[in-house]
Formats: structure tokens, sequence, C-alpha cells
């Protein structure tokens, strides 16, 4: 066995070693490494990745089958169908009100908002590039940077103190790490993993920053509908100038419970339409028509669906919070918006053997804090867009086993 296994490393190197160092840097999920530990271990409930239980609604499935019904799989627009584009115009102008007039020129159907988010780093960043990211972040984050060449700077953001603790943005910290080759800042509110959502106050003072640094701001507002508070979160959109330079990925995963079907979009200035264009034709050639359609009908039809998924959301976090605070031996900040609660348990700084633990002695599977980034060492992120009731066996295990070993 050690010679086939000396074999096998030596065939790996020698491969390995023709490959460009742009590949070889993107790191492993940490998160996917605890979901391939536990998937298949009964009784487990998935808390690891970030997507409900419930799987897409009929109305959306029905209107892809139409699609293939009448034949529409051949190659199609780039920049995506013009009837979903101006669907997706329609519904940011009803989101963000009159102060916005959104064109359909501004919207880019994607291969998903991780296809989007590529795209939007391909355009801004490249080898010897430096990107700011605020951690804990969702890893994709890093990976996409690093697969362009280029550096990912992490800024920790601040856990406040007291019992109804708040994160926030440390501005000096991201002046203090500004260098010739900081190229943009990646901001995400509401947070994964964390549920922070700025408020405007801090979306102004990131735009001040990216303004008098010259730097691009790639919002990634996806969780924006999932806020307990009010209607949406604060937005760039509330406060940009024509001339800022915003990138907004976006996807129908979280709303419409389409993380299965890959299509989300790219929201960018018109005048970057041809080049986005070209980005898309050379590395997708464009999203499947029938696709397309499901997302045309969720958009124009899924108000309730998302509704329901905020009401049932807000209705998981204040379960779990409640349970967690009344251990005494867990330290988190509630979520103010997104599906994830991130928490410690006192006594346990290794998340990764803590996460491990939990699968096999309490049946939860939870993403270890350490893959979001060296600010979330010793903590969890716990995805909550799940059935009430088994929100509820969660937190009843989860206290359990801490009264049991904290």
């Amino acid at each position: 066995m050690q010679v086939e296994g000396g074999r096998n490393t030596a065939e790996r190197s020698r491969w390995l070693d023709r490959v460009q160092p742009s590949a070889l840097a993107v790191p492993d999920s940490g998160i996917v490494e605890i979901f391939n530990y536990g998937r298949n271990r009964e009784g487990v409930i998935p808390l690891w990745v970030g997507e409900s239980d419930q799987p897409t609604p009929s109305f959306i499935s029905a209107a892809a089958i139409r699609s293939l019904e009448a034949g529409e799989t051949f190659y199609t627009y780039q920049r995506g169908i013009p009837a979903l584009r101006e669907a997706i115009a329609r519904d940011m102008t009803a989101l963000y009100g009159p102060r916005e007039a959104f064109s359909p020129e501004r919207f880019f159907v994607t291969i998903g908002g991780m296809h989007a988010l590529q795209i939007a780093m391909r355009i801004v960043g490249g080898p010897g590039d430096e990107f700011l990211v605020p951690t804990p972040a969702w890893p994709n984050f890093g990976g996409a940077i690093m697969a362009l060449g280029a550096r990912v700077v992490e800024t920790p953001m601040r856990l406040g103190s007291g019992v109804h603790p708040r994160w926030s943005l440390d501005m000096a910290a991201l002046e203090a790490a500004v260098n010739p080759a900081t190229r943009a800042i990646v901001i995400n509110s509401p947070s994964n993993p964390l549920g922070w959502t700025a408020t405007l106050e801090e979306l102004e003072a990131v735009l001040r920053f990216a303004r008098r640094h010259g730097l691009w701001i790639i919002a990634d507002e996806i969780y924006g509908r999932f806020t307990f508070d009010a209607v949406r979160a604060p937005s760039f959109h509330d406060i940009m100038a024509a001339d800022d330079l915003i990138l907004f990925p976006q996807t129908f995963s979280k709303n419409w419970a389409m993380t299965g079907w890959r299509i989300g979009w790219l929201e960018a200035p018109e005048a970057l339409g041809q080049l986005i264009e070209n980005l898309v034709q050379y590395s997708t050639s464009g999203v499947a028509v029938p696709s397309q359609r499901a997302a045309l009908a969720a958009i124009e039809g899924g108000a309730d669906f998302v509704a329901e998924q905020v009401r049932r959301a807000r209705q998981n976090r204040d379960m779990l919070c409640a349970a967690f605070e009344a251990t005494g031996r867990m330290r988190f900040a509630a979520p103010d918006g997104g599906f994830y609660l991130f928490c410690g348990i006192e006594g346990y700084p290794d998340a990764r053997r803590l996460a491990f633990r939990l699968v096999d002695e309490a049946g939860i599977g939870a993403a270890p804090g350490d893959a979001f980034g060296a600010a979330g060492a010793g903590s969890l992120r716990l995805c909550f867009a799940r059935s009430p009731a088994q929100i509820a066996e969660v937190a009843d295990r989860l206290t359990t086993w801490v009264a049991r070993n904290a």
C-alpha cells in the first residue's frame, strides 16, 4: 500500500508541477469537507450549506417544462433573453423605489451568482492585484479572487460586547490595508455567514472610502429581501451616483429556492455591456432558455413565496437565539438578515473539530467558522432556512449537547 501510495503521490506531483500557480492557490472548501463527511449519515440535520430545504415551487418548474416542450433548446442571447432582463429591471425599480429607474441594459443573465461574481472580479482585477474582504466572509469570494491570480486581503470585522452584540465594519483596518495594488472591496450585506446587515450610514462610509481611493465595490446584496425589521436591507442603490464604480452580482437561488438551477445576473453600468457579453460568450456562451423562463416565472409570480420564506426564517432565527441565549455558554450576534446564525461554544476553539463532533454526537451538520476566514476561528455557521420543526429539533439537540459537554 505504501508503494502504491507513493506512486499516487508521485503521479499527482507530476501533473501539479505543470499547473498554473493561480489554479493551485484556490483552497479546498471547509464547508464541502464537513458536508462530504456527514451527507449520508442517517438522522443528521444538514445546516452546513446555504440553501432552503424547500424545493423550487411548481409554477417555476412548469415554466421550464413549457419551454422545453416548445423546443427552446438552441443558443440564445448572451446577455439573457429580453423578457427576463426587462422583468429584472421592473422588479429592481419596484424594490428600490422612484430614486432608481433601472434599464434592462444594466442586467446580464449568468450561470448563477457565482458566475456573476467571477465576471465582476475579472472586470476589476487580475494577477498581482488585491481585493479587500471584510471577514468572516463567504469563502467563494476568496476562491474567485485567488483563481484570478489576485490576492485576498482579509480585514476582520468587529463584534461588539454586551447582552446583544452587533458586528460592524472596521473602517480603520480597511484604510490601513489600502495600497497601490488594491483594486476593489467586497461588501456582502446582509452577510453570509454573519447575518450582519449594513446600516445606510455604514454603506455611506464604505462608498466614501471607495471614492477616496478610486476602488471598485463588488456589492453582494443577494440576501437583501431576507431582512427581519424592514421590507428590504439598505443598499448602495440608495446612495450611489451614476458614475460610482459598483458591480452587483445577484442570483435566483436564495429567494426562490433555485440553488440547483444555476441562474443569476450581474448588474453593471450599461457602458460595460459589450465587455460583459464577451466574457459570457467566452465562459458559458449564455444561459439555457428553459432556465431563463423559470427565472422569469419566479420574478413575476414569486412574491408570496419569498414572503413566506422570510417569515419562516424570522421564526427560526428567534427560536435558535432564545435557545442559545438560555445556555449561557454560547456566543453569537442575532442576525438582522439572511438565514444564518454564526455562533461559538465556550471551551471549543477548534471549530473544525467541533463540527465533526456535532455530526457524530448530536446529528447536526454545521459549517466550521474558519472556512470563512481567520476571523471566523472558533465559530460555527448554521443555516436555518429549514422547517420550524427541524430547527426546534436542532435547538434541542445542540443545547442538550452543550449542557453535557461545555
